[in-house]
C-alpha cells in the first residue's frame, strides 16, 4: 500500500495546481461559454451555442485569427531556424562561446513589457534607430512601422523572433550536446561531408528536441501579448489584433463574458489541435536514448 501511494503523495501538490489553474479554468470557460453574460443579473440565461455562434459572425475574431496564423508563421518558424542555427555556431564549449549563449539569452530575461518599450524606440518613426540607420543608406526615412496595417505586425514578429530566439537555443544545445559523437565522427569516416553529417545525423537526431520546441514556440506566439498591448493596442485597423488579445478586449472593455468564453475555449482547441498535429508529424520516426 505505501509504495503504491508513494508516487501518488509527491505528485499531489502538482496535480492540485493543475487542477486549479489548469483544468477548473478550462471547465469554467466551457461553462460561462453556454450561458449570455452581457447581462448584469447575477444569474446569465443559458443560450447554449448561441455565443459560438456570435462568435463566427464576428469579422474581427476571423481577422484575429488570421493575424496570430500569421504571427505564428512570422515568429515560429524564423525563431526555431535562428535558434538553430546559433546552437549549431556556438555548439562548442569555449570562453567566448559561453559568453555568446548568454547574450543571446539575456532578451528572454527582459519582461516583454520592457521589451516592448524599449522597440518603441528603435521603431520611433524618423528618430528611431532603425530609421536612422536607414537614412544612412536610402536617404531621409520618416516610416511610421507600427502605424501601418502592412507593416505592424511584422513589427511585433520581430520582436517575438529577437525575445525567444536564444530561448529556443538552450534547448538545441542541449539536444546537440546529447547526440553521441561517434556518429557523427563515422559518417565522416566514411566520406560524408559536414553538411551531409547535419542533415542526414544531426537533424533526425535531434527531432524530439524540435519537436518540444516546435510545441512551446506554438505556446508562446498565442499567450504572449504583452508587446501588442503597449504598442499598438490591436491597431491600426485590427492589423495586429491576435486571438488572445482580441478575448480580453472582449471580456475588459465590452464585459461580454460569454463570447469571450466561447473564443477561449476555441483558442485552446485550436492550440491543442497544433500541438497534436506536430507531435504526430515531428515525433514520427523519432530516436530516444534508452
Amino acid at each position: 500500500m505505501r509504495r503504491t501511494l508513494f508516487p501518488y503523495l509527491i505528485l499531489l501538490p502538482t496535480l492540485i495546481f493543475l487542477f486549479l489553474f489548469t483544468y477548473y479554468p478550462l471547465f469554467q470557460s466551457a461553462m460561462d461559454s453556454l450561458f449570455d453574460s452581457r447581462l448584469s443579473s447575477d444569474a446569465p440565461p443559458f443560450v447554449g451555442l448561441q455565443n459560438y455562434l456570435r462568435l463566427i459572425q464576428d469579422s474581427v475574431f476571423w481577422r484575429a485569427l488570421l493575424n496570430n496564423l500569421a504571427y505564428i508563421l512570422m515568429t515560429v518558424v524564423p525563431g526555431i531556424i535562428l535558434a538553430l542555427l546559433l546552437a549549431v555556431a556556438l555548439w562548442e564549449n569555449t570562453s567566448l562561446n559561453r559568453w555568446l549563449r548568454t547574450a543571446f539569452f539575456f532578451p528572454m530575461i527582459i519582461p516583454l513589457v520592457s521589451a516592448a518599450t524599449l522597440w518603441l524606440f528603435i521603431f520611433m518613426p524618423g528618430m528611431g534607430l532603425l530609421d536612422y540607420y536607414l537614412a544612412k543608406v536610402f536617404g531621409p526615412m520618416n516610416n511610421n512601422y507600427l502605424g501601418m496595417s502592412n507593416s505592424a505586425l511584422i513589427a511585433l514578429s520581430v520582436i517575438g523572433v529577437w525575445k525567444f530566439a536564444g530561448y529556443y537555443m538552450l534547448f538545441f544545445l542541449a539536444g546537440l550536446q546529447s547526440i553521441p559523437a561517434s556518429a557523427r565522427e563515422a559518417a565522416l569516416m566514411e566520406g560524408a561531408s559536414r553538411p551531409q553529417v547535419f542533415f542526414y545525423i544531426t537533424l533526425p537526431l535531434l527531432r524530439p528536441t524540435i519537436s518540444f520546441v516546435v510545441t512551446i514556440a506554438l505556446i508562446y506566439s498565442i499567450t504572449q501579448i504583452d508587446h501588442v498591448a503597449v504598442m499598438t493596442q490591436g491597431g491600426p485597423n485590427n492589423a495586429t489584433t491576435v486571438l488572445l488579445y482580441y478575448i480580453q478586449s472582449l471580456a475588459n472593455d465590452t464585459h461580454d463574458l460569454g463570447k469571450a468564453s466561447a473564443a477561449t475555449f476555441l483558442t485552446l482547441v485550436l492550440l491543442f489541435g497544433f500541438s497534436m498535429l506536430n507531435l504526430r508529424v515531428l515525433e514520427r520516426g523519432a530516436h530516444y536514448e534508452r
